[in-house]
């Protein structure tokens, strides 16, 4: 399939051969245990270790995230429990990993529980790939790029290339990105990391993560530690997250080009401060953004004069949730200070564009700005 274009293969991947009479896309097996008579050579033995639903979503992903190439990619509960299963997974009492410090806001969480297990955790900025300044005698990098919610983007070639010089393993939180967007393993790295939860699935309505390795004990480890923790996704969840797959180029590349749509409107608004979308030629980030990226994400972010004006802009909305997360088919906004954690001015508003119609969604949008001014 690795000639295939990508709506050609979001639509077939994963799928198995087909067979008369059966579904193209086979239900959710539903199985805790399996029949197992003499030695349990097979591949399904019990719920934790594998499943039928969770091997044909595995499969798709690897053939979004590397087509053509031979990659493994394990399926998770969540984002967050991809993104533990690669850190807890590599680093020993004594490592040393460098983390982005203004990446996701769960990162400080798996930091702190890096640091009770002995490892030394060094922190830099996504942009102007800082990370490199911190690499010395690392045994994981995390790339986070573009980043959440600020929109920084590294070059993640380089960083991957200092790092393997230095024999430090480098893996990529995609997210922002998607497969369609970035594909991290192509550009080097160790492993390639989403929650899947936002733009892959893209309906808000389940969560889930995965990782993508081309080394098979790489990815062996990841595989054992969500057999140790339990971390799977359930049956129902994985089918219709392979389901969801099925319209991913559609809708990203509607989300894509109505974000930078409004990204061009948003240039216009004197209120409008700190705008950032990588897929915008003024954006800090475009040059290195456009080398790497096939499609710049559905998020824009941007900064309005304080908490209040970004509240009323908030309700002022008609066609857009009031709601945290991104990627999702209805679009999303929400003033992202509320949470704390994220070094963002009170008025800071992470946008997340939708499948609506885009005249539609910038007339809703410049509206509620007026209205929020007045």
């Amino acid at each position: 399939m690795s000639t295939m274009g990508d709506g050609t293969r979001a639509v077939r991947a994963g799928l198995p051969e087909p067979v008369q009479y059966e579904p193209t896309l086979p239900g959710p097996v539903f199985a805790a245990h399996f029949h197992l008579s003499g030695e349990p050579v097979g591949p399904y033995t019990y719920g934790r270790e594998a499943n039928p639903t969770w091997t044909h979503l595995e499969r798709a992903i690897s053939e979004l995230e590397a087509p053509g190439e031979s990659v493994e990619t394990t399926v998770f509960a969540s984002g967050m429990a991809a993104v533990s299963a690669v850190l807890l997974s590599q680093a020993r009492t004594g490592d040393v990993v460098v983390l982005p410090d203004d990446g996701y806001q769960a990162l400080p969480l798996v930091r702190q529980q890096l640091e009770a297990f002995g490892v030394e955790v060094r922190t830099a900025p996504t942009g102007d790939d800082a990370q490199l300044e911190v690499l010395d005698g690392a045994k994981l990098l995390w790339i986070e790029t573009p980043s959440n919610p600020g929109l920084d983007v590294c070059d993640v070639r380089r960083l991957v290339a200092a790092a393997h010089t230095a024999g430090v393993l480098v893996a990529v939180d995609n997210t922002l990105a998607t497969a369609l967007g970035q594909r991290p393993l192509e550009l080097g790295a160790d492993f390639s990391v989403a929650s899947d939860t936002k733009g892959m699935t893209g309906h808000g309505d389940i969560l889930l993560g995965h990782v993508t390795c081309r080394d098979p004990q790489l990815s062996a480890g990841v595989r054992r530690w969500r057999k140790v923790v339990g971390a799977i996704p359930g049956p129902m969840e994985a089918w219709l997250a392979h389901r969801s797959l099925a319209t991913l180029q559609l809708r990203i590349d509607r989300q894509c080009s109505t974000a930078l749509a409004l990204a061009e409107a948003l240039t216009k608004r004197t209120e409008v401060a700190g705008l950032r979308y990588p897929g915008l030629p003024t954006d800090s980030s475009y040059p290195t953004a456009v080398r790497q990226m096939r499609r710049f994400g559905s998020v824009v972010s941007f900064t309005l004069a304080d908490e209040g004006t970004a509240e009323r802009f908030l309700a002022g909305l008609r066609l857009v949730d009031d709601a945290t997360s991104f990627g999702g088919v209805r679009s999303t906004a929400e003033r992202r200070a509320r949470w704390g954690g994220d070094a963002v001015p009170e008025g800071f508003i992470r946008f997340s564009v939708g499948a609506e119609d885009p005249a539609d969604l910038l007339a809703d949008v410049e509206r509620a700005l007026d209205e929020a001014a007045r």
